[in-house]
């Protein structure tokens, strides 16, 4: 741990070591700049390795979409330096019913070839082994890493490349210039926040219409009839993310699975799957957005997401390994929360749960125009 016996001086202070931040200071250090890494906790503990550890590109549309693009190679690159497990599976979306399909299709016809593969039923079958599947989607392009080991591992890597982290080390308060911290002040050319969730107990202002969203987490054991080739989409997945939005087939597939699935509307199911190296299953997830989080964790969430399991696969059992209360940010407008309340100081927040998917993306367009100043 960094000890503060000085002022040190830094061209970029990054506060929050979540993958945002990370990205950041990634991209920092990248440019040959002195970066140093503020985070409360002493590890990376939050929505980082809460989460699914898959890379969505395929599905975002806009600003998202443009991130995840610019990113992926640089998962591709820090996964062989850092030494973590990252996979290029792309991601497969089962179609049970006709109106799910006919989103797919509208969507495969938008993107292209490149992006989007129909496949009927015989086909995805003998891929997924959803036995009711009359076809799907797959998406060649999306990633996966293993999230425990992720950002963590880019975090060791960092350190062991020269960058400074102070671990247990809260940050307090801001001027341009100037980070205070539990342990000392850090100077800095620029500094950004991306402390994630509680970006309100800092600046609680540009911050104030965010909510803190609460998830329903499994990690299970499935006895599938063959091990899942990647991240696995149903039909809710059509109906959350962006790139199927404004299809015009969605809105007809969200009034049914709300006329059909009342309650799991209620709790804003998404129904998903991601194997792990290990031959377990993240399971997830369900979504219950307040300014603060409770504790307490209803079990008909954890019991939506299992009984779908058995329903999707077939099967009798699911053997439950773990199960957790995932969180992030959230907000009611766009994807991404940037702003500079003050001089030099950056807010890079993202307000939806698609940090992995875009962090090194705006993590490198974030340092780019923050730091012309720097290298001017």
């Amino acid at each position: 741990m960094a000890a503060h016996t000085s002022t040190p001086h830094y061209d970029i202070v990054v506060v929050g070591a979540g993958i945002i931040g990370l990205a950041h200071a990634y991209h920092a250090h990248r440019r040959g700049l002195r970066v140093a890494v503020v985070e409360q906790n002493d590890g990376v503990v939050g929505a980082s390795v809460q989460n699914f550890g898959h890379a969505c590109i395929t599905a975002q549309s806009g600003a998202a979409r443009e991130y995840a693009l610019a990113g992926r190679r640089h998962w591709l690159d820090l996964a062989r330096a850092a030494g973590f497990w990252a996979a290029q599976p792309g991601t497969w979306c089962v179609a049970r019913r006709d109106d799910e399909l006919a989103v797919m299709a509208e969507f495969a016809a938008e993107r292209g070839d490149d992006e989007v593969r129909l496949l009927g039923a015989d086909e995805f079958r003998s891929a997924v082994p959803v036995p009711d599947a009359i076809g799907g989607m797959y998406l060649p392009n999306d990633l996966q890493v293993e999230p425990r080991a992720a950002a963590p591992g880019i975090a060791r890597w960092l350190e062991s490349e020269g960058v400074d982290f102070h671990w247990r080390t809260a940050a307090l308060g801001f001027e341009p210039g100037v980070v205070r911290t539990s342990r000392g002040t850090l100077a800095a050319e620029h500094v950004v926040v991306a402390v994630g969730c509680d970006v309100d107990r800092l600046f609680p202002e540009p911050a104030d219409d965010l909510l803190r969203c609460r998830l329903h987490m499994v990690k299970a054991r499935i006895p599938l009839a063959q091990p899942l080739p990647g991240p696995l989409f149903t039909a809710w997945s059509l109906v959350r993310y962006s790139g199927f939005e404004n299809l015009p087939s969605t809105p007809a597939l969200a009034e049914r699975l709300r006329r059909e699935t009342p309650d799991y509307v209620a709790m804003d199911l998404h129904q998903m799957y991601t194997p792990q190296p290990d031959g377990t299953v993240l399971i997830g997830d369900t979504h219950d957005r307040a300014v603060s989080a409770i504790p307490f964790q209803p079990e008909a969430g954890f019991e939506a997401l299992l009984t779908e399991t058995r329903t999707l696969f077939g099967v009798d059992d699911v053997e439950v390994l773990e199960r957790w209360q995932g969180m992030y940010t959230s907000g009611s407008g766009d994807e991404f929360l940037l702003t500079e309340p003050i001089d030099r100081v950056h807010i890079v927040t993202v307000t939806t749960g698609i940090g992995m998917t875009t962090s090194m993306g705006l993590g490198e367009s974030t340092i780019a125009r923050i730091t012309e100043s720097v290298t001017a």
